[in-house]
């Protein structure tokens, strides 16, 4: 993971959280949160300063790694877990642009469909064989 800055972000990527409060916040000493980070598990924003800053989504993700370890995996099978979680949520996305893409390229075709088609009543009469 890219290490983040605090700047323009907004909503629950904005680190607003000190080391202290994110770790009460997700119930877990604050050390704890530093080995997460180690292992990959976790990356707060950082202040010009190099201070930690934890975001809403940061919280959520300790708290998601918290049942995970209570459940009984190892940080690596958390790490593993949440990777394929983060895989998971990204293919839906994609998959969610792609279904709509689709119907809209559906919807354009059945346009196209109605100003091609001839209305019945202006069709012209089937041609007959003339008989000898």
């Amino acid at each position: 993971m890219a290490p983040k800055t605090t700047g323009s972000l907004s909503g629950a990527d904005r680190g607003v959280y000190v080391i202290s409060v994110a770790a009460e916040l997700a119930g877990v000493h604050p050390q704890t949160l530093r080995i997460y980070e180690r292992r990959g598990l976790l990356d707060p924003a950082r202040t010009g300063g190099g201070s930690r800053r934890y975001s809403q989504r940061d919280i959520d993700r300790l708290r998601r790694i918290h049942e995970l370890t209570e459940a009984g995996l190892n940080l690596a099978g958390v790490k593993a877990v949440m990777e394929l979680e983060d895989e998971v949520a990204r293919l839906r996305r994609q998959l969610n642009e792609v279904i709509a893409e689709a119907r809209e390229a559906v919807e354009r075709t059945h346009r196209q469909y109605r100003r091609e088609l001839v209305p019945v009543k202006q069709t012209p009469a089937p041609y007959t064989k003339p008989r000898r």
